[in-house]
């Protein structure tokens, strides 16, 4: 991965993360903006490091539905490819709405659909389905980790008896 590839994906993963952060900051007035911080550095980290492993992802599923190993090194970001999730990462913060990230996401994984079929020679349709399967499965893994993390976070201390 070139290092314009690593950066376009690690400002996507700020983007995302200070879009589920913000809300959080705006409920609370009293949080610090040190501890707003603390939270965006990892939060980004991770979103960039899920956004990385979507194309990997999708070509381990790829090389599963075919049956010969497919020939290539398979699929990687390119600055172009990354281009449409750093857009979308900056324009679908939550706050405008689950449907429209929705929407965006899509559009970024139709176009790693093309690039990974021409790479494990599959079709469309096949390439479609593995870019979707590893989309959610990123999507529902990363979701099941906020809220474990939300869960024990959220567990009062109890308060010592003087």
């Amino acid at each position: 991965m070139s290092p314009v590839v690593v950066i376009l994906l690690l400002f996507a993963g700020l983007s995302e993360a200070a879009g589920r952060i913000l809300p959080l900051v705006a409920r609370r007035p009293g949080m610090s903006r040190t501890v707003a911080a603390g939270l965006l550095l990892p939060g980004g980290l991770v979103e960039g490091a899920v956004f990385a492993l979507w194309p990997l992802t999708a070509w381990n599923l790829a090389e599963r539905v075919v049956s010969p190993r497919p020939p290539g090194g398979g699929l990687e970001w390119t600055p172009g490819l990354v281009a449409p999730l750093v857009l979308a990462a900056v324009l679908a913060f939550p706050l405008l709405g689950p449907l429209l990230h929705l929407l965006l996401f899509v559009g970024v994984g139709a176009g790693l659909v093309g690039p990974l079929a021409a790479a494990a020679g599959l079709g469309w349709w096949a390439a479609a389905g593995c870019v979707a399967v590893a989309g959610v499965g990123l999507g529902v893994a990363v979701e099941a980790v906020r809220r474990l993390v939300v869960r024990v976070s959220a567990t009062e201390m109890p308060e010592p008896i003087a």
